[in-house]
């Protein structure tokens, strides 16, 4: 490889520095994709302020686990045909050989924690170097500042297969940030009866309904709401909602969190756990499968997340872009880095 590349390295919470070198050589196995596109998201957020979980990041760290671009190079053992081909990518590294792996449970992986962007060089990058068994192919025409929102739409394909949403259910998300909007969108495509909004931002709610939700309400009027829906699918994680969010589910409902909580979040009431029956699941990333189901329904334009995307960013202003996410200004959408 010739040329240089650019890179944001975190060396420790709070300190960025953008690096410039020779590009990351693929490895056997490997492909090496220049970044078209990179979403900062609040995970992101937490590893540069320093919030994330010890076990989940390594310093110092190349960010970016949600993106998108092109196969510029690839590894010994890698078919050449892959090199011009637009792809998204698997973040989790799982091991393919324990038995959550070989049950399909990719991010559930036995073998131990590693993940792009986390503590494997991400794609705040010109380019990324991945494992091509992880790369999910898209269509030549595909829109790649927009494929950049896959990942998310993954963990919400992976909690949509997890809610198991049947025809004519009511459905309520939870939250109308990335993973609430993409979710509506998904959940859209399962014909409910309805499917309710729930956020206390009055512009997000209309955007919601532009997605397919046939209501939005703001948290204090969905508690007329309790005991009404089949489904609950909640994105916000917030201190209060997911024990609000099984209080909306009927009895023998149905509830997934997708949210990341933090220490201090309201716990479920056990009393009504027990007495309502509900089934109460959790999401944590995205094994395998629902990369597949959310780049299908990308390619099928059943997911449009282009209309989620409000700040572009070159490398060289990071500091700008991440301090946006999490900002509390509710203009503020997706955030990408566009290397």
């Amino acid at each position: 490889m010739s040329g240089d590349s650019r890179a944001i390295v975190v060396d420790r919470p709070g300190s960025h520095r953008l690096t410039v070198g020779a590009p990351p050589e693929p490895g056997p196995g490997e492909v090496l994709v220049r970044v078209a596109a990179a979403g900062i998201c609040m995970s992101d957020r937490e590893v540069y302020d320093g919030h994330r979980d010890a076990a989940y990041v390594r310093y110092p760290v190349i960010p970016g686990h949600e993106w998108s671009g092109t196969v510029e190079a690839v590894g010994e053992g890698v078919d050449p045909a892959l090199v011009g081909q637009k792809t998204v990518a698997e973040g989790f590294r799982a091991c393919g050989t324990c038995e959550r792996c070989r049950c399909g449970e990719t991010s559930l992986c036995g073998g131990g924690y590693a993940e792009t962007g986390f503590t494997e060089p991400g794609a705040f990058a010109d380019h990324v170097a991945v494992p091509a068994r992880l790369l999910h192919l898209l269509h030549p025409d595909a829109d790649l500042a927009a494929a950049a929102l896959l990942e998310p739409a993954a963990v919400i394909a992976g909690a949509v297969r997890t809610g198991r949403p049947r025809p004519g259910e009511r459905i309520a998300v939870v939250g109308a940030g990335t993973l609430g909007m993409l979710a509506v969108q998904l959940l859209a495509a399962s014909s409910p009866g309805e499917l309710v909004v729930i956020d206390p931002r009055a512009e997000r709610g209309r955007q919601a309904l532009d997605f397919g939700a046939s209501e939005s309400l703001t948290p204090a009027e969905s508690e007329a709401y309790h005991g009404r829906f089949d489904l609950v699918v909640e994105t916000a994680g917030a201190p209060t909602t997911a024990a609000s969010s099984c209080l909306l589910a009927r009895r023998g409902g149905r509830v997934v969190l997708t949210g990341m909580f933090t220490p201090g979040a309201v716990g479920i009431d056990p009393v009504h756990l027990s007495l309502s029956q509900l089934e109460v699941r959790s999401v944590f990333g995205a094994p395998s499968s629902a990369w597949s189901d959310a780049v299908r329904a990308f390619g099928l334009g059943l997911l449009g997340p282009a209309p989620l995307i409000t700040h572009e960013f070159p490398l060289e202003r990071f500091g700008e872009a991440v301090a946006l996410v999490g900002g509390g200004d509710p203009k503020t959408g997706k955030v990408l880095l566009r290397p």
